[in-house]
Parts: structure tokens; sequence; C-alpha cells
């Protein structure tokens, strides 16, 4: 496939997309469940950046990103930060249990209660 049959206008090149996926027999719901993200994230790529979700999609039309969207990819491969410092995953968290020795203010509240 040749870059230049990729249209410019945003809104063609997501219908395009859509097409390609659709004759390799995949659709953005197969893409979701691939890379174990909802269906709205991916559909969230047409209107923001999202390096993730581009990335699978480039790679399931055997393209690059930067190709597909060269307004939102540096030349290098490197995605174009609107935030640089923040990290591309969200880090994890541990989750709150009854038994974490440092508990919230409304547990510390209930325990004066008792």
């Amino acid at each position: 496939m040749k870059t230049f049959d990729i249209p410019l206008d945003l809104e063609s090149r997501w219908e395009w997309i859509k097409f390609q996926l659709r004759v390799r027999g995949t659709c953005f719901a197969d893409l979701a469940r691939d890379h174990d993200l909802n269906e709205r994230a991916i559909r969230n790529a047409k209107q923001r950046p999202y390096p993730r979700v581009e990335r699978a999609i480039a790679d399931a039309l055997d393209l690059k990103p930067e190709q597909l969207w060269p307004e939102r990819w540096n030349a290098d491969g490197s995605p174009i930060r609107q935030r640089p410092n923040r990290a591309e995953a969200n880090s994890v968290y541990r989750k709150h249990t009854g038994s974490s020795p440092v508990g919230n203010s409304k547990t510390k509240q209930d325990n004066r209660d008792a």
C-alpha cells in the first residue's frame, strides 16, 4: 500500500481506515479485544491523539503510525506529545482495601465513632 493513497482530510482518512480494516477482515471491536481496550477508546483516536491506539491501528494495516497521522507523529516514529512529561500508560495505583495500614479520612472517621 502506498502512502499517497491515504487521504489527507481527517474525516476521509478515518473512513479509509475503517474500509482498510474491513478489507483485512477485522474491525475496531476486534482491535479493542486484541489490545484489551474499550471500543470507545479506539474511536477516540479519531478526534484526539492516542499513541497506543494509533500504533494498534497502524499495525493492523501494516503501516507506521506516522504514515497514517503525520500531524501527530515525528519523523523518527515518536508521538508528538501535548503533555511531554506524562507517561503513555497510566501508572498503577494500589487499590484501597480495609486492611491497608493507611486508610482514607472516611475510614478514620468511621473508626472514631466505633
